[in-house]
């Protein structure tokens, strides 16, 4: 029964990891906490290990998901780098200070900021004219989606300072920056919702394989268990970026949305608690 629902697990919180770009912890740690708390058979799941096992979950969900964007060529690449370099040492630092603050208050704060980038995405804003732009600057990005063709500019100054905050806010709360990557991509720099998602979670590829190594120093892995995961966590990578290349962008956006304010919700009640 354990295995069923591990194996359960490991493919829905995939599933709107991949399809979403979030990475797939907001539905994996709070599911397993739950279910230490209320099963016996999962009572070797302690906080540290949950959140190990998450990221062993989303290494996994994310490199299946990442295979899958690439050989559709959604992913940016160079703007994932550029995004990873400032994510890296923020994540660290974030993880660092994490002993220093209240958590349950700035998880309440983090809760309402999730909620408003979701209601930011329902205001209605045209692409930047990139009109002017030399054809041959390394800054513009082009990205054929659907038949068509979109074009966006990444101030890469801007865009590592935003991964700093995204690496510091993922480190200190223990979720994965997804939840503000994509929309901030969506919202400042136009990207398309399809190449945010695809972006994100190359993003969350590297960073979660990093964060997991200091878990398996740590001793926090349960490799008996983490197998479990393991297979519906790659069925899961895949069926979402399935399904993400699938449907429109509006939809997407919509999804991304609802998501968000429900993620930004159960933020909310956590910190209240």
């Amino acid at each position: 029964m354990v295995l069923i629902i591990c194996l359960i697990i490991g493919i829905v919180s995939a599933f709107v990891g991949s399809l979403l770009g979030l990475g797939g912890g907001i539905v994996f740690i709070p599911t397993m906490l739950f279910l230490a708390d209320q099963l016996p058979s999962f009572s070797w799941a302690k906080p540290q290990t949950i959140v190990g096992l998450s990221l062993i979950a989303m290494v996994i969900t994310a490199l299946s998901s990442t295979i899958s964007y690439a050989k559709k060529d959604r992913v940016d690449f160079k703007t994932g780098a550029v995004l990873l370099f400032g994510s890296i040492p923020g994540g660290i630092f974030g993880s660092w200070i994490n002993q220093f603050v209240n958590v349950d208050q700035f998880t309440l704060y983090f809760g309402i900021l999730v909620i408003g980038l979701s209601l930011l995405l329902f205001i209605k804003r045209e692409p930047r004219d990139i009109a002017n732009k030399i054809v041959e600057d390394k800054n513009v990005r082009r990205f054929v989606v659907d038949g068509k063709e979109y074009e966006y500019v990444i101030s890469i100054p801007v865009a590592f300072i935003i991964s700093i905050i995204v690496g510091i806010v993922s480190g200190l709360f223990g979720i994965g920056g997804g939840a503000i990557v994509v929309p901030v991509l969506i919202l400042l720099f136009f990207v398309p919702p399809h190449v945010a998602t695809a972006t994100s979670m190359f993003m969350i590829l590297v960073t979660s394989f990093f964060s997991s190594l200091t878990h398996i120093y740590l001793g926090h892995i349960i490799w008996t268990y983490a197998l479990f995961f393991i297979p519906g966590s790659w069925l899961g990578g895949i069926l979402g970026a399935k399904v993400n290349q699938a449907i429109k962008g509006s939809a997407l956006s919509w999804l991304l949305r609802i998501i968000l304010i429900i993620i930004g919700i159960r933020l909310i009640l956590e910190g209240l608690n």
